[in-house]
């Protein structure tokens, strides 16, 4: 029986154990960490014949080395266990490539980009759905690709997979053909792994380059450098009209209507639905929304499931969500805000003035943007975390002293409402320009922490 072993007990790492056990694997998963949870997984998992090693890191001098390696989606792809396994020979791949390999046939929507990705995916998936099509969505949100291919059999046939694709996955994934591409947004992202922005694109393009069809947003002007060189034939989006889409096909946004020209053999502009259907906020949804009825529409769905579902999608969790108001003041919670780029952007689709709850594990990027748009808007910039230096500093260096040191959510939220109070701000906004990491596990847990406190108050 040939030797697996997956790295990473998350659900994605057990969901591909399970599925390399039934296609007749002797399977391994080792976690470098152990807990009380872990310890109790461990043992659920040893009745069905898989071992898991705790507190373990993948060494290459045993005598029966594994045939295949799998890769869970948080797993760098350049840690020193996978450069030598791939320098022997051993076949290594992420998670998401071992559930295509059981998922090809069927049609797969892959989604990709800095930011925008989750909105993307999460509205695509209740288009599909709306529209009565067996469609899950995978990836950083709904299940793990490989318990997609887990289910039982005689379930009703999926008809698409809706397949959230972040670099990493698409790094260590290197036959995922979707039907359809999509590429949201690039700016810097990632660096400390891919070291230069061109590699980062040049990760994501592989995905495209894959796909039978692409969808480009057009307003990106990364991305519509590249389009003008590699993407002449791909399907653009633009929410300034149809002057500004690359090529002659596409979505774009005239007199608050989506507009689609040269989608199907008519040669006449159709228009789809007032962009008033949709309820979330802020420019950045707009172009999200494009996107997410190009792929329904280049599925062959038909425009009264597009436009229900559309009405009726209330947003994502920890991305602009809405918690409570109090006294007229809005909470906001933007933890998915992980990077510059984003945090700007959540800032810019809030009323002002506004309090800004900022702070976590640092990226690198470029940051000036964002702090510009701090000084717009923000009357007051509470820090929180391992950043709280870094930020202070570069607040300053940009003249903008307007900001307190608090270290905590537990101190933050309340001392939000309270300057709010003060500076007659309409909203208090969780927008971290971070990673979670150094607090929390991830940013939907940080999220959940912002809204305890905001409920407590």
């Amino acid at each position: 029986m040939p030797k697996a072993h997956v790295i990473g007990l998350g659900k994605s790492g057990v969901a591909a154990a399970r599925l390399l056990k039934r296609e007749g694997w002797e399977v391994e998963i080792g976690d470098t960490k152990t807990s009380p949870d872990l310890l109790k997984q461990q043992q659920e998992l040893a009745v069905e014949g898989i071992t898991v090693k705790l507190e373990y890191s993948l060494k290459l001098e045993d005598t029966e080395l594994p045939k295949l390696i799998v890769v869970s989606p948080g797993v760098p792809w350049d840690i020193s266990p996978l450069i030598a396994a791939r320098e022997k020979g051993i076949e290594t791949i992420g998670e998401m490539e071992l559930a295509w390999r059981n998922l090809r046939s069927v049609p797969w929507v892959g989604i990709t980009g800095t930011n925008g990705k989750t909105t993307v995916t999460s509205l695509i998936g209740a288009i599909f759905q709306t529209a009565g099509l067996n469609a899950p969505t995978c990836g950083n949100i709904g299940l793990a690709a490989t318990e997609i291919a887990l289910k039982e059999e005689g379930d009703k046939d999926l008809e698409f997979i809706i397949a959230e694709l972040s670099s990493y996955q698409i790094e260590s994934s290197n036959s995922i053909s979707p039907k359809i591409g999509i590429w949201t947004t690039l700016t810097p992202d990632h660096l400390a792994r891919h070291k230069t922005v061109e590699n980062y694109y040049n990760i994501k393009a592989q995905l495209l380059h894959r796909s039978q069809m692409q969808v480009f947003n057009g307003d990106d002007p990364y991305l519509r450098k590249m389009g003008e060189i590699d993407w002449k034939n791909a399907y653009w989006t633009s929410i300034k009209g149809k002057d500004n889409l690359i090529g002659n096909k596409g979505f774009y946004i005239e007199d608050g209507w989506v507009v689609e020209t040269n989608i199907a053999s008519t040669s006449e502009d159709q228009k789809i639905m007032p962009v008033s259907a949709l309820k979330m906020v802020g420019e950045h949804n707009l172009q999200n929304l494009l996107l997410s009825i190009a792929a329904a529409r280049l599925a062959g769905i038909d425009l009264a499931a597009i436009h229900q579902a559309i009405q009726e999608f209330a947003g994502v969790p920890h991305r602009l969500e809405h918690i409570r108001t109090i006294e007229g003041i809005d909470f906001i919670n933007d933890s998915k805000a992980t990077n510059y780029d984003a945090a700007e952007v959540g800032l810019a689709s809030v009323k002002s003035p506004v309090i800004l709850i900022a702070g976590g594990a640092a990226k690198t990027g470029n940051d000036k943007p964002w702090i510009s748009k701090i000084k717009e808007k923000a009357a007051k910039v509470l820090l929180i975390g391992d950043a709280v230096p870094e930020f202070s500093q570069r607040l300053d260096e940009e003249g903008y002293s307007n900001y307190e040191d608090l270290g905590t959510m537990e101190k933050a939220v309340p001392r939000g409402l309270e300057l709010a109070k003060q500076h007659d701000a309409l909203v208090v906004l969780l927008s971290p320009a971070c990673a979670s990491f150094d607090q929390y596990a991830n940013f939907e847990v940080r999220g959940d922490d912002f809204r305890k406190w905001v409920l407590e108050l």
